[in-house]
């Protein structure tokens, strides 16, 4: 997916003559082979010079900033992925091939418009990333051959040809410029999609309404959420807290994992069935539990109906009282209640397990109630989800504007536009099957646009994502990537060491960090096509 070093810098090889305007403007130049074919184009040749060497002494300074930024990138980056096949014995998450892959796979998705978005987001990069190489030399008074594009094996690219022999006859810090300014150019194209983002509220406020809930764009029948969710539907809360921000639904989910995960609370008379204690408990009535004991079977001590939920008691130093192992089964029985879920959670809250509400949430209830927490199988987590439909039919012929409604109608499922229910199972999983935009369309008129905040937030996402990896990958002293070019020529210019010194470390450092370029790349493609599959 990620173009070269957008530099021809192939040793050995004669540099290729330089054709007359006339002719170079109008050419284009096929290479087939086994393993590589590219095009190569020669109509931007006199335009992009004529534009770098009208403003070359703006375009030198605005390089040599990126030639500063690129070097402390290269050295920063190039350890990182160093320290990766250590830090990965001992951390899961801190290595740069865990951050490289969260990079990629943040973007990736196989619906066809992300696809198209990230393919016109690869091609975009690359050609911001070659552009910025083509202007650096034609400031440095060097013509461009041609733009090539290319697939070497399976892997498409770009480049920008040079004159080799031209470039090596210029200063070292000039020629840094040039190796530098591709890595430069994809960092500002970063900046300028997060300054984008940022200007989104403000350039879609008179059309479309933001921070007052997530609007869901689509949910596939696979989903966990899919019974419970539908397209245009707006995510007030998760488990009390206000969803403002797509990445705040992912955090909140991600959190409640984490805190699972993590919990000591593990209900002594069940540890044998991997169950805990989420501590997100309610006052259920004792009415209800007295009830509840009618529907259990002596040989089935464990779990409930497929319809009800298992709780058991929670106090206040934070564990869930059960009796000990080596109780009688039917004793162990009566202290787990199975109740419905839909009921329960229209109760008061109780516990510390809860997060984001307003009102302060005690361990204690009334004298005729008790603290009931859900108990859960491991990997597992009870998330409270309200919701709204604004757009529903039902909905707006009581209400035609969300916002008054919601304004007097401060409890979750009260209203006819309005719900809430729970989600018991992985939450990480079922928080990325759904498509959310914070953007949703102020009156319902203007429904038919509704995806056009998520398409475009989107495309600016996937613009950072690629423009960021494109250049971290252009910064390792990989073979035919910038960051070989870039070493070499800093060795050269500081001239600490000998001529055949630099030579030696230059291709220890070639070989060593390709190999790790390599098995990183190799263990992400992996991760990504286990994951999709």
């Amino acid at each position: 997916m990620f173009g070269g070093g957008g530099r021809s810098r192939r040793r050995g090889r004669a540099p290729a003559a330089t054709l007359p305007s006339s002719t170079a403007s109008n050419r284009t130049e096929h290479s087939v082979s086994c393993w590589y074919c590219d095009c190569k184009i020669y109509a931007f040749n006199d335009m992009v010079f004529n534009l770098g060497w009208k403003h070359a002494r703006y375009i030198k300074a605005w390089f040599s900033v990126g030639v500063y930024f690129s070097l402390i990138a290269l050295v920063g980056i190039s350890l990182f992925l160093l320290w990766d096949p250590i830090g990965a014995l001992y951390s899961s998450g801190g290595s740069v091939g865990t951050w490289l892959q969260n990079l990629l796979a943040s973007s990736f998705s196989v619906s066809i418009m992300d696809t198209a978005i990230i393919i016109g987001s690869t091609i975009l990069s690359v050609a911001f990333h070659e552009f910025g190489h083509a202007i650096a030399a034609a400031s440095e008074g060097l013509q461009m051959e041609y733009v090539a594009i290319f697939i070497a094996i399976l892997f498409p690219g770009a480049l920008v040809a040079l004159n080799y022999d031209l470039v090596q006859n210029l200063p070292p810090f000039s020629m840094l410029r040039i190796y530098c300014a591709g890595i430069w150019h994809n960092v500002m194209f970063c900046a300028a999609c997060m300054l984008m983002t940022s200007l989104l509220p403000v350039v879609l406020y008179p059309l479309y309404v933001s921070g007052d809930g997530l609007i869901v764009m689509g949910v596939p029948q696979t989903s966990p959420l899919s019974g419970y969710l539908s397209v245009h539907d707006v995510i007030l809360a998760v488990d009390g807290l206000n969803m403002r921000k797509t990445d705040e639904w992912m955090k909140m989910l991600a959190q409640d994992t984490v805190e699972k995960n993590s919990s000591h609370a593990f209900i002594e008379g069940f540890q044998s069935y991997g169950a805990a204690s989420s501590g997100k408990g309610y006052c259920v009535p004792n009415s209800w539990m007295d009830a509840s004991k009618n529907l259990w079977q002596i040989n089935d001590k464990v779990s409930c109906p497929d319809e009800l939920i298992a709780f058991g008691k929670f106090t206040c130093n934070g564990s869930t009282t059960f009796s000990g192992t080596g109780r009688a089964e039917k004793k162990e029985a009566e202290d787990k209640y199975c109740l419905i879920a839909k009921d329960v959670v229209k109760l008061k809250k109780c516990g510390h397990g809860w997060r984001g509400t307003d009102e302060e949430i005690s361990c204690t209830c009334l004298e005729d109630e008790y603290c009931l927490v859900p108990i859960l199988t491991s990997g597992s987590s009870w998330i409270e989800i309200s919701y709204a439909r604004p757009y529903s039919f039902e909905c707006l012929q009581r209400e035609r504007n969300l916002s008054s409604w919601h304004a007097t109608n401060k409890n979750f499922g009260l209203g006819p536009c309005e719900g809430t229910f729970v989600y018991v199972g992985d939450p990480l999983s079922a928080g990325r099957s759904v498509k959310l935009s914070p953007y949703r369309p102020r009156w319902q008129l203007f429904l038919f646009i509704a995806d056009v905040p998520y398409i475009l937030e989107n495309c600016l996402n996937c613009l950072l994502h690629v423009s960021a990896a494109l250049a971290a990958v252009n910064c390792l002293p990989v073979y035919f990537l910038d960051g070989d070019a870039i070493l070499e020529t800093t060795l050269f210019y500081v001239g600490w060491f000998p001529r055949r010194q630099q030579q030696m470390i230059i291709k220890v450092c070639r070989f060593l960090w390709t190999a790790l370029s390599i098995i990183m790349f190799s263990r992400i493609l992996y991760s990504m096509t286990v994951y999709n599959g």
